[in-house]
């Protein structure tokens, strides 16, 4: 059995309805998940902070986050959420496609304004503290999602139009291209761990990949993801055997070999420091 990384990285999972692209949930680390993985999508998200604290990392720049900051992650942007010691945070997810607020034929607001700031050639500061006027846009938007009256969906077009407007305004910061082509290299990293996590992976040829040599692209791996690859990869494969432990019925050797581990002894090793608990134990610990 092999699962696909929950997509760890590249997320395809619908996150809106196709008649109107706009969703929104609420979350709690560590209530719901100790983390969410890096990865990236194709939605805008916003992340506005409820209660507590935590770490949000944008294109790979960690931000602490507190109670009333909101978090912009544009279209494509690598993101991840993390506890921070030991608070917890709760925290409101809402998630839209760009193409809602895009209308047909030439839209000049589209092509000069939302799109550049939607897929990064305009760059914003993504955290945004202490704006009430920010804070009132979005407490109307859930109001409106809450009640559902006829016609909510133009309002709430009106407001996220008023969001983009504010951010460009009071918000804008210079576009970084070594920044993006940065972030794109490690894309490139973790699109091919999502595919080929299963086979066999050497430095050597994730550095061919990137057009690196073997130390730059360890250099550049470790200060880009604050780990090393062979860290990263091996705790990778380790959350896909969990996940599979949970969902399949197959041994435990037949998982350590579908998640790319040849030695059976330095699987239940790793899996038991991850975890604290031997493999099998974890597969009983399992509701």
């Amino acid at each position: 059995m092999k699962l696909t990384s929950y997509e760890v990285h590249h997320e395809t999972k619908r996150h809106t309805s196709s008649e109107f692209p706009y969703n929104t949930y609420l979350c709690s680390i560590p209530l719901d998940f100790q983390t969410v993985n890096i990865h990236w999508h194709e939605e805008v998200e916003i992340i506005v902070i409820k209660k507590g604290k935590g770490i949000v990392s944008v294109d790979l720049t960690e931000y602490e986050v507190h109670t009333g900051d909101v978090v912009f992650v544009m279209s494509g942007q690598l993101h991840s959420i993390h506890q921070l010691g030991g608070s917890t945070m709760e925290y409101e997810n809402i998630l839209f496609k760009p193409a809602l607020l895009k209308s047909s034929g030439h839209d000049v607001c589209w092509a000069q304004f939302i799109s550049p700031l939607f897929f990064a050639s305009s760059a914003i500061t993504p955290v945004v503290r202490d704006n009430h006027k920010l804070e009132t846009y979005i407490q109307d938007i859930d109001k409106l999602c809450d009640e559902r009256h006829t016609g909510y969906q133009l309002a709430v077009k009106g407001y996220l139009y008023q969001i983009i407007h504010l951010l460009m305004t009071e918000y804008a910061a210079p576009p970084s291209p070594f920044a993006k082509k940065h972030t794109d290299k490690i894309k490139t990293v973790l699109s091919y761990v999502d595919v080929h996590y299963a086979e066999e992976i050497s430095i050597e040829n994730m550095a061919k990949l990137c057009f690196y040599s073997k130390s730059y692209f360890m250099k550049f791996f470790k200060e880009s993801m604050g780990i090393s690859f062979i860290a990263y990869l091996n705790n990778y494969r380790l959350e896909i055997a969990a996940r599979m432990l949970k969902a399949a019925d197959d041994n435990i050797l037949a998982i350590s070999s579908a998640c790319g581990f040849d030695n059976l002894s330095y699987f239940n090793r790793s899996f038991k420091k991850k975890y604290g608990v031997t493999p099998g134990k974890y597969r009983k610990q399992q509701p």
